[in-house]
């Protein structure tokens, strides 16, 4: 099975960039009610995840106000458990192993340029689907 047959593509996927500060990445989350979100540079190329947990740490660690989160990046934030992009040629046991642990799969082409997510929702949508005929 095709990859492209469950990919949500980038112009339908909410994300934010490496360079944003911490008050627009969580404003971001917050708007679309994410708890996870992709990571791009301006160039449109995979860097991470960032989940409301890494942020929820980060506010721990730092004495955390508005003025803070004006004045922090992406970058200072550690994560927990980023998720790891798929190439679009990835097979489809290897899509199905990562959904096992995250909520969607990012994709990316052979220049590590994102172009979409594949949805755990999908997936198992497509499989109730099948088992039913």
């Amino acid at each position: 099975m095709n990859v492209l047959f469950f990919l949500t593509p980038k112009k339908d996927v909410d994300f934010v960039y490496d360079d944003d500060t911490v008050r627009q990445i969580i404003e971001k989350m917050q708007v679309h009610r994410y708890t996870v979100i992709p990571v791009l540079k301006q160039d449109g190329t995979y860097v991470s995840t960032i989940s409301d947990g890494d942020i929820l740490r980060f506010i721990y660690e730092c004495n955390f106000d508005k003025e803070v989160a004006e004045s922090r990046y992406f970058n200072e934030i550690k994560l927990h458990r980023p998720y790891k992009a798929l190439s679009i040629d990835a097979k489809m046991e290897d899509i199905l192993k990562e959904a096992t642990n995250q909520n969607f799969i990012p994709i990316v082409d052979d220049r590590n340029v994102f172009i979409g997510i594949v949805k755990r929702k999908e997936i198992i949508r497509y499989f109730i689907d099948k088992g039913k005929k």
